[in-house]
């Protein structure tokens, strides 16, 4: 049984993910394993909230190259999660 601090990586703070908290959504890398209901049941175990919905993808890592020697970072897998009204996480407020 995997804990919940291993399905959730850490937070995702971009521009576009800032502007999504509005609509109550927070944006988390995950591990490549979970699927939706661990990530579900890891966020209200961590955060104490009620999560609606929970969306995921992948991002491809991208060509890298350093002198002749080419390489790829890693593929990541991210969740956003949709919280229910009236919930928030506060760790992510003032940002």
């Amino acid at each position: 049984m995997k804990s919940a601090y291993d399905i959730i990586l850490r937070p995702i703070v971009t521009e576009a993910s800032t502007d999504a908290m509005v609509l109550n959504k927070y944006t988390f890398e995950v591990a490549r394993g979970a699927n939706k209901i661990e990530i579900r049941n890891a966020v209200e175990e961590i955060f104490k909230v009620r999560v609606v919905k929970v969306n995921t993808l992948w991002r491809r890592g991208k060509k890298k190259r350093r002198g002749q020697s080419v390489g790829y970072t890693p593929d990541r897998k991210k969740a956003i999660v949709t919280l229910a009204p009236g919930d928030s996480i506060e760790i992510f407020e003032g940002v």
